[in-house]
């Protein structure tokens, strides 16, 4: 943008008036421990139905007092790179942990999911390549395709056949398959076995990034493969984040021993950053003991998203048809999504309304996620809610 600064004021007006622009909510505190779904923002105590903290970890008193000790032992920061001086005892113990959690040979740590994206793309593709995404996939998957300066061909979203027919277009040059296994703004599942077979007939890589799937998804809370009944072979790099499910902070990418190798040797987003604070990796490795000990967080989560679908199906919202505990109810435009936010507000209820570009033009929502420390009365209070929400003039037909 030339003359920026001349500029943007405009561009911000703009943004306002087609109602996209973003607002941060600024948290001030929580509830007490026994409410760890409950949020104070502007003096107000809300149910929050925002968050990714799926199992309820994210304010687990003993993932504090992991962080607190490390804390005193190692201090606040790493002070230094991975491969200066900043690679910790923690970061080798979780490393360790998350390798054996996803039955790889090795994991990597990242300090943000974003970052763990731009190296895997970035790092395993190159220009004069070719790179197929689906169309939702994370934006951090897209920007690793730009870096890399490959060639980037999306395809239409979990259709498995429009990507192997966009492989078979030119299979010499494809180096890379890349797909959400939970797409984080509709909860579906990508096509998984389907994308496998495809990627295998080209020699292609397969990169499934499962940041809203692992802790979560199939019957251990292994993730996506787990549910698709699919190994290591069949996906060979896996990425994962730690601040979902897991309820801290940081993210991960586990493989074979030479591709965390490559990537140790290669990827500037691991090499050029600081190391992930110790306390971090020491919080995330009691949340990994949590979710492998306690299942019935996983059964209480799946048992919370089928009442809601119940509810919303009783009060006619237009949901997907996703079983994760993201539940999108799509109300076209941004007014509408807007006007929604602001109801629930009022009712107690924090509900993120979610525009384009992050959704296409046209499918504005509003992105339930559900977690393990809700409530049912305040699952059937959200979708009594919604119901009276989608039900105002102008709401969809059919809600």
């Amino acid at each position: 943008m030339k003359r920026a600064a001349h500029a943007l004021p405009e561009a911000l007006a703009r943004l306002e008036a087609a109602r996209l622009t973003r607002r941060r909510t600024t948290v001030e505190g929580f509830a007490d421990a026994h409410s760890r779904a409950h949020v104070r923002v502007g003096g107000r105590t809300l149910i929050d139905f925002s968050s990714n903290d799926y199992l309820g970890l994210a304010r687990h008193p003993q993932l504090a007092a992991a962080m607190s000790e490390s804390a005193r032992a190692a201090g606040a920061g790493s002070a230094a790179s991975h491969l200066l001086a900043g690679h910790g005892t923690e970061h080798e113990r979780l490393e360790e942990e998350l390798a054996a959690f996803t039955g790889r040979e090795r994991a990597l740590l990242f300090s943000t999911g974003y970052m763990a994206n731009l190296a895997v793309i970035a790092t395993l593709t190159g220009r004069g390549e070719r790179i197929l995404l689906d169309r939702l996939s994370h934006a951090s998957l897209i920007d690793g395709a730009q870096l890399a300066g490959a060639d980037l061909k999306r395809y239409p979203h979990a259709d498995a056949e429009a990507a192997a027919r966009a492989l078979a277009e030119d299979p010499e040059r494809t180096a890379l398959i890349g797909t959400d296994g939970v797409f984080s703004m509709d909860g579906d599942l990508a096509p998984l076995p389907a994308l496998s077979r495809a990627a295998r007939r080209a020699d292609a890589w397969l990169v499934v990034d499962d940041a809203h799937g692992l802790g979560v998804v199939g019957a251990t809370g292994r993730g996506t493969l787990e549910e698709c009944g699919m190994s290591a072979a069949d996906v060979p790099v896996l990425i994962g984040t730690l601040g979902k499910a897991f309820g801290s902070f940081g993210a991960f990418v586990a493989g074979e021993a030479a591709l965390i190798e490559y990537l140790i040797q290669r990827a500037r987003s691991y090499i050029y950053t600081t190391a992930l604070p110790q306390p971090v990796a020491a919080a995330t490795r009691k949340a990994l003991e949590l979710v492998q000990a306690e299942d019935w967080r996983r059964t209480r989560l799946a048992a919370l998203v089928e009442r809601f679908r119940r509810h919303a199906t009783e009060v006619r919202l237009p949901l997907g048809a996703s079983r994760t505990p993201i539940q999108p109810v799509v109300l076209g435009s941004e007014a509408a999504v807007l006007a929604a936010q602001r109801e629930l507000e009022a009712e107690g209820l924090k509900v993120a309304a979610i525009r384009p570009p992050t959704v296409p033009k046209g499918s504005a929502r509003l992105r339930v996620t559900l977690t393990a420390a809700h409530t049912e009365g305040e699952i059937d209070q959200l979708a009594e809610a919604l119901g009276r929400c989608c039900a105002r003039p102008g709401a969809p037909d059919g809600a």
